[in-house]
């Protein structure tokens, strides 16, 4: 995680998480989140309405697109990044989109049953299994999966996989 770039957006998600793969493989779903905000001006009630892009990769990818459909609240917490492009046409165009850390649904007027993945080798825990659950929670594709063996200590008593970066739980 970035310091100094970093933010946390609470809102709802306005269209299902949309799952591909990069050439390589690589997962990546993008979504996005609307927030509303609401206040009085002289006397009359306002309501203002932003929209966040996000985009997640990797398990975080597979989680989100297995687990989140649109009109979930979710709790988006990632860097603020900018993507430069020009169009077919010539113009310049840019684009400021969340790449996310962290999706969370939001508790304040949902439930959620939270289902560990199994890890992978790579640190990884993307859902086993696959299709459409109608039982999900949060409205998607439920993730299917057991308890997993602890991954094996390498030096030092870690987890192979262990990312220094991360705070245990």
């Amino acid at each position: 995680m970035a310091y100094g770039n970093t933010v946390t957006i609470v809102g709802n998600i306005t269209r299902d998480p949309e799952l591909r793969y990069t050439p390589n493989g690589a997962s990546v779903v993008n979504f996005s989140i609307a927030w509303n905000r609401r206040y009085e001006r002289n006397g009359q009630q306002v309501e203002e309405v932003s929209y966040f892009d996000v985009t997640c990769w990797g398990t975080l990818a597979d989680n989100v697109a297995s687990s989140l459909a649109k009109g979930n609240r979710v709790m988006v917490s990632g860097q603020l990044e900018q993507r430069s492009w020009d169009t077919p046409d010539g113009q310049k165009r840019s684009k400021i989109e969340i790449k996310a850390d962290d999706v969370a649904p939001s508790l304040r007027w949902a439930s959620v049953e939270v289902t560990r993945n199994p890890r992978d080798d790579f640190g990884g825990g993307a859902p086993m299994g696959g299709g459409s659950n109608s039982n999900a929670p949060m409205g998607g594709n439920a993730p299917m999966g057991g308890n997993a063996p602890a991954p094996q200590a390498a030096q030092g008593g870690q987890p192979a996989d262990y990312n220094y970066d991360e705070e245990p739980f």
